[in-house]
């Protein structure tokens, strides 16, 4: 059975989940945490290095026992000590960790004081107002809780994008050696670049009389068939992924990617266009009464309803017709256009790798410079810098950028918002800086006016740069803070900062509305890996789709300058 990096990294999360509810040793427990994150971001196929006879490259935080795990893993799909853990808990308290807001902590103490262990349990709780009562709940906590378990019922389960790509790339190479394939291509909201998504739509073009239908449902991570007929068919990956599958003409295939790509507004505005032009638009073409007009190519659908290509991300109906129509849409940025990397870790806070390696690495992904960005004291948890800590830093990029070619190494800091606003390290510590990058680690929820009152008064220390992942959501388990947000980018507007948008899967944060917001206002965003690792230089990728998303252009991102531009916009103000 096909291994993903991602079942891997799932298994590892799902350990370290239980250990926590059952108590065990927290360094334990970080372990399996740290495992899952460097499986989860390595960028290379960990069963498909098994099967050729190789062995996993050191990643950090993986020894000899974690590694043996791995291969067992990829070899049984599972692990004798997951399985262990399962006979301890009954297996509905696993889907308890799926509502946002209820970690392990929580999970334990509804476990122990309430005998919660599945679901249904813990809504009877919230309705008899049981909740409330334990220590660190509260009646808000409570209401939360409720307001979750409704929404869960109404929705489908959704993957992260990160997550989703592992599986669709897979199929994708899958499909592709099928001799009769011709094109294959992802569309849905996978290809808009969405946070999220909820099924995979595959289009294919192949021969006639092909196998292609059944080979795809005999796929070996398939779990339950749907459907399956000569051009559709339809599959549940054992991940619980759904798979749709079409096999469309030739002459066909754009007018499906363009059908099966856009947002279902974005699709039927252009429906109405073409109907205004007595038109038809569907996924066979676009057609004047029987006569196909159109549709061999994704381009020529918008052509005969007089616009220009639309690229994917845009097409969520948020003004992207209306900015095609008079000719301004925007040259969307490309990974390409990075130069540089504004955030990231080292091992001298909770990184796994050294400077030297960071920036070797940073130099292999195509960059030309990096800002290295410890936590600051405060985050205790994260092994953050003190001044005295920070100032030795300082002196070792100094001497490293006298050794390295290629890569200049920027000297910054992750520094703590405090809820009152103010930084968590004194000016005297920040001025030698090139960099000063504020974020709140706490305190999250805060109401809307206090929670963005302390983030403009952070934004008035005269070091202060960048905003980093500004709203503060981890996707699927911490809601964004209740942010005024054009507030706080007009307040960086005027005092010339940028916000970030971090491009780890779980962040992805700016959310593309701010992005475009920060666009039109006029204040620059940095795409920033905030990599811990070197493998995480690969998730910069994921940061343009969101930027893309977000209506970004090269122009209106920070760090697609070079670096003698950067530092003088950085250094500006202070």
């Amino acid at each position: 059975m096909p291994i993903h990096n991602a079942d891997i990294a799932a298994i590892f999360e799902q350990i370290a989940d239980l250990l926590e509810i059952r108590g065990d040793n927290p360094f334990r427990i970080r372990a399996y945490r740290n495992a899952a994150r460097a499986v989860g971001g390595f960028g290379q196929d960990i069963k498909s290095l098994f099967d050729r006879g190789r062995e996993l490259p050191k990643l950090p935080g993986i020894g000899a026992d974690l590694n043996a795990k791995v291969h067992e893993i990829t070899a049984t799909g599972t692990c004798e000590l997951l399985e262990r853990l399962h006979k301890e808990f009954p297996s509905a308290v696993t889907e308890l960790l799926k509502l946002p807001g209820l970690g392990p902590k929580r999970v334990k103490m509804l476990y122990d004081k309430l005998q919660v262990h599945a679901v249904e349990e813990l809504q009877r709780a919230a309705q008899a107002e049981k909740i409330r009562d334990l220590p660190g709940f509260g009646a808000k906590t409570e209401e939360h809780i409720l307001q979750s378990l409704a929404t869960r019922s109404g929705e489908s389960r959704r993957f992260k994008l990160a997550t989703a790509t592992q599986y669709a790339e897979a199929l994708v190479a899958y499909l592709k050696k099928i001799s009769a394939v011709d094109k294959v291509t992802v569309a849905g909201s996978f290809r808009r670049m969405r946070e999220t998504v909820g099924d995979l739509d595959i289009l294919i073009t192949a021969s006639a009389g092909s196998a292609v239908m059944r080979r795809f449902c005999s796929y070996d991570e398939a779990r339950e068939v749907l459907a399956q007929g000569e051009t559709r068919a339809s599959v549940v990956l054992k991940s619980g992924l759904q798979v749709d599958v079409r096999l469309m003409p030739r002459e066909s295939y754009g007018a499906a990617l363009h059908y099966f790509t856009g947002s279902k507004a974005h699709n039927i505005a252009i429906r109405r266009l073409g109907q205004d032009r007595g038109l038809k638009i569907n996924e066979y073409g676009v057609f004047r009464g029987e006569t196909r007009v159109a549709g061999e190519t994704e381009a020529s659908v918008y052509e005969v309803v007089d616009l220009p290509y639309i690229p994917p991300e845009l097409r969520e109906d948020r003004g992207e017709i209306e900015a095609a129509r008079r000719g301004e849409l925007p040259q969307l940025v490309t990974l390409g256009d990075l130069k540089g990397d504004l955030h990231l870790h080292s091992k001298a806070s909770d990184g796994h790798h050294t400077i030297r390696e960071m920036a070797l690495a940073a130099k292999q992904a195509g960059l030309k410079y990096i800002a290295v960005t410890e936590h600051s004291r405060r985050l205790t948890v994260a092994r953050g810098l003190d001044p005295q800590r920070l100032l030795k830093q300082l002196d070792e990029i100094d001497r490293l950028n006298q050794t390295l070619d290629g890569i200049t190494i920027l000297r910054g800091i992750e520094v703590d918002i405090l809820e009152d606003g103010s930084l968590d390290l004194p000016d005297s510590a920040l001025k030698r800086l090139d960099l000063v990058v504020g974020a709140v680690h706490g305190a999250f929820d805060l109401p809307r006016r206090k929670q963005t009152e302390r983030i403009l008064r952070a934004m008035d220390n005269r070091y202060f740069k960048i905003l980093a992942h500004p709203g503060g959501r981890l996707i699927d388990s911490r809601e964004p803070c209740d942010l005024d947000m054009l507030k706080i980018v007009r307040k960086a507007k005027r005092r010339g900062c940028f916000l970030e948008l971090n491009a780890q899967p779980e962040r992805l944060d700016l959310e593309d509305v701010y992005c475009q917001m920060a666009r039109e206002e006029g204040v620059l965003v940095s795409v920033n890996s905030d990599a811990h690792s070197t493998l995480d230089f690969a998730n910069l990728r994921y940061g343009i789709g969101q930027a893309r998303r977000g209506w970004l252009e090269a122009k209106d991102v920070l760090n697609t300058r070079g670096l003698r531009e950067v530092k003088a916009l950085l250094s500006a103000g202070r």
